[in-house]
């Protein structure tokens, strides 16, 4: 079963007066700042409409779990889930088991268990399928969903199946309200429950596949372009990483031309709409400089100070110019994004945009699974801790290099202190087996700093992060495992950094965001 699992959006933001009914319409309040505005949703077609401002986008293909427990005597809106709908039919109770046992599990975890789950069926039709089909083929998963929320005493009070622009009920059989043929779905932005999600300042960005383009390598006429600059680039590139002395000149190099590229980007004149604003940043790319910042980031310590540019005025261009760098790891070099897009997920995380974040690094745990750096990032975020521990750590090794901070590089034309700190543990000296060169490298200062921190507050009273899971096979959680990144013109390898992937990285694999608190 291949899934793709994440938790979702806010999650304080609805009343439902309980008990409610199973089959019967629920009666939910959206609450705005300070409580001072609420919408009641009374129907299964206003339920269908909130669904996007529960998660903060158009779920597609999707199981989706909204969890309700009770409060002041009134229902609240608590935990999130989404879950890929596998395409073979066989696997549909085990998705089923994944996602209520992870979201119900996970709100016990936080202390609010789950009391009702009103649960989501997305798909669009087939070529040849109609809605109502789609319907009734997934008939069968919806039953499995009520089936094991049952099983943990956790009724299923409204179950909707969302295609082609209409919804249809799975518990509610009243040709008055839920007819047979479905109900049309209102228009984007148009229902009162959209009114108040914008007065709360709820943004609704389309659909997870539109967030994503702006992450994936470009599959267009310069792919071939860029992947021989790639090339190029890596016979000098890889070579000199693999050199203590070179090393340190590469870093060097590849900060200072990441300040100038991200100058040049933040002076470009703005557009309007996200396909515009990455073709700008694409057309203010070179196809050499991509190569040098891609390869330069393969450099774990390199990352970490391209990593301190997550705030204030470097914010921006910073996730402008990682996101540019991820669609620009074309082809043969698909592994090498698990850098750029780690870091875009980072710095979206770092400004408070989860959503973008959860993706990203998914995204970069996609790429190499491995990675470190990814995976402590996408548990922390998917357990609701404060990035601004991470930041800390962060700005203290800005700090220890005696760096003038956020300014020291002027106008971008220079780079923040000496060469970055080297890995915990001293490295083997390179080796060259078989012709190819190779070394095994430690936790950089940042990725155990991620790690301590994220312990101390799995530590807590009502701590959230829980000590990252080795998966089978693989080494212990604190030791860095050896990756090449391979030079096809040579044939040279340097070693990198792979940290997990979207589908199993900590708790975001069972894609539960528990009780009321991001998972």
């Amino acid at each position: 079963m291949t899934n793709h699992s994440e938790t979702t959006g806010p999650s304080e933001n609805g009343d439902i007066p309980s008990p409610v009914e199973p089959g019967r319409a629920a009666d939910t309040s959206y609450e705005g700042p300070g409580d001072e505005h609420q919408v009641t949703l009374r129907t299964p077609a206003e339920l269908a409409d909130a669904l996007p401002y529960l998660l903060g986008y158009r779920p597609e293909d999707s199981i989706v779990l909204a969890a309700l427990r009770d409060r002041d005597g009134r229902g609240r809106f608590g935990g999130r889930a989404r879950l890929g709908i596998p395409a073979n039919a066989d696997d549909w109770a085990g998705a089923a088991g994944q996602l209520v046992h992870g979201l119900v599990t996970g709100s016990e975890r936080r202390g609010v268990r789950p009391e009702q789950m009103v649960a989501y069926l997305c798909q669009e039709p087939a070529r040849g399928e109609t809605g109502r089909e789609v319907m009734e083929r997934l008939r069968p998963l919806a039953q499995k969903l009520r089936v094991e929320c049952g099983a943990l005493d956790v009724p299923v009070v409204e179950a909707l199946c969302i295609s082609a622009g209409h919804f249809w009920s799975y518990c509610c059989d009243e040709e008055s309200c839920c007819p047979a043929e479905g109900v049309p779905m209102g228009l984007p932005g148009t229902s009162v429950l959209a009114a108040a999600a914008t007065y709360a300042g709820i943004q609704v960005r389309g659909s997870l596949s539109e967030l994503r383009a702006r992450l994936l390598p470009r599959e267009n006429a310069e792919a071939r372009e860029q992947e021989t600059a790639l090339d190029a680039a890596a016979v000098t590139v890889v070579s000199r990483i693999l050199d203590d002395a070179g090393r340190a000149d590469v870093a060097d190099e590849t900060l200072h031309l990441a300040r100038r590229v991200m100058r040049r980007l933040d002076e470009a004149p703005p557009v309007s709409g996200m396909p515009a604003e990455d073709l700008r940043d694409d057309q203010l790319l070179g196809h050499d400089e991509a190569a040098a910042l891609i390869l330069g980031l393969q450099d774990r310590t390199t990352r970490d100070r391209a990593a301190e540019w997550m705030e204030g005025d470097e914010a921006r261009p910073a996730l402008r110019l990682w996101r540019a760098l991820a669609r620009r790891c074309v082809r043969s070099y698909g592994e090498h994004a698990a850098a750029p897009l780690t870091l875009a997920g980072w710095v979206a995380w770092s400004t408070g945009d989860e959503l973008e974040a959860r993706e990203a690094l998914a995204m970069a745990l996609g790429a190499d699974p491995d990675y470190l750096f990814a995976r402590l990032l996408h548990q922390a975020c998917n357990e609701g801790l404060d990035p601004e521990s991470v930041r800390r750590c962060l700005r203290a090794e800005r700090g220890s290099r005696g760096s003038g901070g956020a300014g020291a590089a002027d106008g971008g034309d220079q780079i923040d202190g000496p060469v970055g700190h080297e890995p915990a543990e001293p490295s083997p000296a390179p080796q060259a087996p078989s012709g190819r060169r190779r070394r095994t490298r430690s936790l950089t200062p940042v990725d155990a700093g991620v790690r301590r921190r994220a312990r101390a507050q799995s530590r807590e009273p009502g701590g959230r992060i829980a000590r990252p899971r080795t998966p089978s096979g693989a080494d212990r959680p604190g030791v860095a495992r050896p990756v090449r990144t391979r030079s096809r013109a040579s044939g040279a390898e340097a070693t990198g950094r792979k940290e997990t992937s979207a589908e199993g990285a900590g708790a975001g694999e069972h894609g539960n965001e528990g009780g009321g608190e991001r998972a």
